[in-house]
Formats: C-alpha cells, sequence, structure tokens
C-alpha cells in the first residue's frame, strides 16, 4: 500500500508540471506551456518462446531444437527484454511506456513471465492476448500500466483470405481511458514476406483491409475517436497497405475528419528504420495515428513526437552486422542479444488542468 501511494504522488507530481526541460510547445502559435505527457510504445520482441512443447511449430526454440532453447537462454531473453523496456521514453516520461504493444510472443505465459522481471516489476504491467491460429505459434499482445491506462474492452479480430490454410496473427483491438480520455489501440504484426516482397503483398493488403475496416467501425460509432494503430507491418509507411489501403497519409497537415497520420513516413526519408536486411534499413514498426490526436482539440490528448528508439545497448557492435540491431540469435549462434527490431515510440501531450 505504501509503495502504491508513493507511486501515486510521483506520478500526479510528473502529470502536474513536468520539469522546464520536458517542457512542450504544443499551440499553433508555439506558446511553451506545462503539460501532461505520456509514452506509447510498440516493439517486436522477437521470438519471445518459452522452453515447453506445444502444439505449434516451436521446435527450433526446444532445448533439443536447433537453438537449443533451454531456461538458461529463456531467462536470459526475458532479463535483456526487460530491461530493453525499462529504458523506453524514460528520457521525457519518467514511468516509461503507459501503453506497450508487442509482437512475436508465443502465449500469455511468457508475458506473465517478462512482467516479473525486477526491471519492470514495480509499473505493474497488466496484460491483453489473445491466442492466435498462426502456424509458428507467435501472437500480438500489449502490456499497459493500470495507473496510467484503464481498460473498457478488448476484442481479438481474425484476418481470412481466400486460401483457407492461410494462418496469421490476429489484430488485437484495446480501448480504454488516457489521461482520462477514451483511445481505441489497433496492435498488428502483418503477414511477413517469405516468399518475396511481390508474392506475399497480397497478404499484407488483406491484413491492411481488415485493420482499415476496423478504424472505420470505430469511427461509426465516435466520429472523433481517437485511434492508435501500431505494429509490426512487414511493409514500409509508402507501400500499398499502408499509404493506400489503410490510408495513412504522410503530412499531418493533410489529415482530416476520420483519416489517419503516418508518423514514421518522414522518418524513413531520412534513413532512419526500426530494421536492417540486406544493408537496407526499414521501418515496418509503425505507429499511426486518427485525425482527433494530430489535428483535433488542441485543449485534449494530441500527438507530440515520435522516436525510433535507436540505443547503443540495442545496436551490434562489431562484425559483419555492426549498427544492426543485436539480436537473440544471428546465423545460428547465440548473441545473447534483444530483438532484430528496434521499438517505436510516441508521445502524446495534454495541457495542464484540461478535461476531456
Amino acid at each position: 500500500m505504501r509503495k502504491k501511494l508513493i507511486f501515486n504522488l510521483l506520478l500526479l507530481v510528473s502529470l502536474i508540471s513536468c520539469k522546464a526541460s520536458d517542457r512542450v510547445k504544443v499551440t499553433a502559435d508555439a506558446t511553451t506551456k506545462n503539460v501532461q505527457l505520456v509514452c506509447v510504445s510498440f516493439y517486436n520482441l522477437e521470438n519471445l518462446f518459452d522452453t515447453i512443447d506445444r502444439p505449434n511449430n516451436d521446435s527450433e526454440f526446444l532445448p533439443n531444437g536447433a537453438n537449443k532453447w533451454g531456461g538458461m537462454k529463456y531467462n536470459a531473453k526475458l532479463k535483456k527484454m526487460s530491461y530493453a523496456i525499462s529504458q523506453i521514453g524514460i528520457d521525457k516520461s519518467p514511468f516509461g511506456a503507459a501503453i506497450l504493444g508487442v509482437s512475436e510472443i508465443e502465449n500469455r505465459g511468457v508475458l506473465e513471465d517478462l512482467v516479473k522481471q525486477p526491471d519492470i516489476a514495480s509499473r505493474s504491467y497488466q496484460i491483453v492476448h489473445y491466442d492466435s491460429p498462426d502456424r509458428r505459434g507467435v501472437d500480438v499482445g500489449m502490456l499497459y500500466n493500470p495507473h496510467l491506462f484503464t481498460v473498457s474492452n478488448s476484442k481479438s479480430y481474425r484476418l481470412k483470405t481466400d486460401d483457407s490454410t492461410f494462418l496469421t496473427r490476429d489484430q488485437l483491438v484495446v480501448s480504454g481511458y488516457l489521461m482520462g480520455e477514451k483511445i481505441h489501440v489497433i496492435v498488428n504484426h502483418w503477414p511477413s514476406r517469405s516468399g518475396g516482397e511481390m508474392r506475399s503483398r497480397p497478404k499484407r493488403n488483406a491484413a491492411a483491409g481488415l485493420t482499415r475496416s476496423i478504424v472505420d467501425s470505430l469511427f461509426r460509432v465516435d466520429a472523433k475517436a481517437k485511434i492508435i494503430v501500431m505494429g509490426d507491418l512487414n511493409d514500409d509507411p509508402m507501400n500499398e497497405s499502408c499509404a493506400t489501403i489503410l490510408a495513412a497519409k504522410k503530412e499531418a497537415s493533410e489529415v482530416k475528419s476520420k483519416e489517419l497520420y503516418n508518423v514514421f513516413w518522414k522518418t524513413l526519408d531520412k534513413g532512419i528504420g526500426s530494421l536492417s536486411y540486406n544493408d537496407q534499413w526499414n521501418l515496418f514498426d509503425q505507429i499511426i495515428l486518427s485525425h482527433e490526436l494530430v489535428n483535433g482539440d488542441k485543449s485534449k490528448l494530441k500527438y507530440w513526437k515520435s522516436e525510433v528508439f535507436y540505443r547503443n545497448f540495442l545496436i551490434q557492435q562489431e562484425g559483419r552486422y555492426k549498427g544492426t540491431p543485436l539480436r537473440t540469435h544471428a546465423g545460428g549462434v547465440w548473441l545473447n542479444g534483444y530483438s532484430d527490431h528496434l521499438p517505436t515510440l510516441v508521445y502524446l501531450v495534454k495541457e495542464k488542468g484540461q478535461n476531456p
């Protein structure tokens, strides 16, 4: 009880008045004001599997499998991922990510093990997760700090295509209250580029269509819905799935009512990505926001800035893959790293003293 009281007091101080260095410009005339600030993030955890043989294609992540995936490696992975998560957003928000969408997790159990790790245990992260039919057995999920976000509803949506044998990750929708305002978070892991980008493109386009239908259904209920689409989309912002089917725009100034803004399109234009393949950076790990979070009422919750969370400890420091994300395995060798993806995040702000 004492620990919770101290947390709430610290939270109140943080939200009521940010330090001078954390004050941000939130009005059109660039007037500097004290704001409430919160971090929302996404992270592909790269094959967070347990060591138990389950009825999915997890053979390489078993003690006798190709990766010799035993308790020591699993516990090391949990420690690495929890440390990375503990650092996301803390330079601006002392409590880190209030909401964290995740992908490539085997089941709810691995998330339960993750949130108990010492580096993040004090945040009391809660879990939203549904099992998906993906053949590899990987799902999406969401962690949230209950002191900062309250869940009101959640649902999992299944992608159905003309190919009845095709199985992929479900799309997770979580609704709730952040800084007293209703938001909807859609967590994705769209189909991979296995078999080639062009050959696999229709599957991602179908996934984008499902996401767009979810977005539109939320807008039908509330034309001013605050929606956050996040995930490993296995496409870049300018690809057809994102730019045309999901219709997430590059320029914030062009985003109108019921439209979406891709906060990372211009980031990739600068050569900054979240994963590297064949010496080229891609930005598959995207966060996309609805109009009300970008160009809506400036006294309410709104977008401030975005970031690919690039930190030296997450990066390979030597060898052939120097400068790219330090992953768990590479070329059959255990590197005791983090993930082949970097986290992405956005900061949302709200003027001090404003109520929904």
